[in-house]
């Protein structure tokens, strides 16, 4: 593994990547922003829009969720310029195991997702969706314990539960044979607060920590508290793969590699992410493209026997035409783009700092 893959523990973790940052102007001319529809309604999205720039060293995605704002959306552009200008760390490993990921459906839409993704050996189910019930969330899961007995089957609640109602809904999920629950709870105290209680009833769900990690100005202090088991991480929330791997072996937790509802140009990021880690004990969550009915590239990154593949992404300019968002949409990104290129700049060192 080379020294960049995974940098000394002791060093301070950097915000921006190890690069000089492209003058705005010249990011706003490679931008092209698309706008690709969905299977099914995912994260409350049927539509998943995203920035793509191609740099000298392939192609980067900016791609934040709308209501994240500028100061949180700087780490995802910091991530597609590390991937556009200068590219990833060298893998250590060829294929990514992933698993399937069931949305928030009813339980007889189950086996037609799951039937899109091929043969796997893990599935995460969405539960704590809003709107919905706990009989919901267990028939849904009892749903994909009855097509793939022998998977693994995690759950991800998204902080959707209280304490009381991740400790119930988890003590009656745990019956399903869970491999883990992630995020039952918003906060790292909550997420403290569930695993002791679940680790006191003797309840065997190892507790995930998601947005505990990659939306905390310290993602290490999950760790720290004790409030997990492992830790999900996502290449660009984190700032790109390399600040990523520092997290991982900084927080001493098994880590799993997920996706943001990306195209194939952002799952090409978390990829890079999933095949530079020392370990990778669980399934990815990577297969998300699977959830989508149109991509940028016409050799999508889909799961094949359950594995992804390590390898360059070829951007397709017909597709970048016909999916390209509304221009009003196209104009909402470039000047969301502006903004955040400033917050980056303004945390570049000075030339004459030290």
């Amino acid at each position: 593994m080379p020294d960049d893959a995974l940098p000394d523990s002791a060093q301070p973790e950097p915000v921006l990547p190890d690069f000089v940052l492209p003058d705005l102007a010249d990011l706003a001319w490679r931008a092209r922003v698309v706008s690709l529809p969905m299977r099914v309604k995912f994260r409350g999205v049927l539509h998943r829009e995203a920035l793509l720039l191609q740099g000298p060293a392939g192609w980067g995605e900016f791609a934040p969720f709308p209501e994240y704002d500028d100061d949180e959306a700087a780490a995802w552009l910091a991530s597609a310029l590390e991937a556009g200008w200068h590219g990833y760390p060298e893998p250590v490993r060829r294929s990514i195991p992933v698993n399937a990921t069931v949305p928030a459906v009813g339980p007889e839409r189950v086996e037609e997702v799951l039937g899109r993704f091929g043969p796997v050996t893990a599935v995460k189910v969405k539960v704590a969706e809003r709107g919905q019930d706990l009989g919901q969330d267990l028939a849904r899961v009892a749903e994909v314990r009855r097509l793939l007995p022998k998977a693994a089957v995690r759950v991800d609640a998204n902080g959707g539960w209280d304490v009381p109602a991740a400790v119930e809904a988890l003590t009656a999920l745990a019956e399903a044979g869970l491999e883990y629950a992630e995020q039952p709870v918003p906060g790292i105290a909550g997420l403290r607060e569930v695993r002791t209680e679940l680790l006191r009833r003797g309840i065997p769900v190892p507790v995930a920590a998601d947005e505990s990690v990659r939306r905390e100005s310290d993602p290490l202090r999950v760790a720290r508290e004790e409030a997990a088991d492992l830790i999900v991480v996502k290449a660009a929330p984190l700032g790109g793969v390399r600040r990523a791997l520092r997290i991982v072996a900084e927080a001493g937790l098994p880590a799993v590699v997920s996706s943001a509802l990306d195209t194939s140009v952002g799952i090409r990021t978390g990829i890079a992410l999933a095949a530079s880690l020392p370990q990778l004990p669980h399934a990815c969550g990577l297969g998300t493209v699977s959830l989508m009915a149109a991509d940028v590239t016409a050799d999508s990154l889909v799961p094949d026997g359950g594995q992804l593949p390590v390898r360059p992404v070829a951007v397709d300019e017909e597709l970048l035409e016909r999916h390209a968002a509304p221009v009003e949409r196209t104009r909402w990104w470039l000047e969301r783009l502006g903004r955040v290129h400033g917050v980056l700049a303004a945390r570049q060192p000075s030339d004459d700092a030290g």
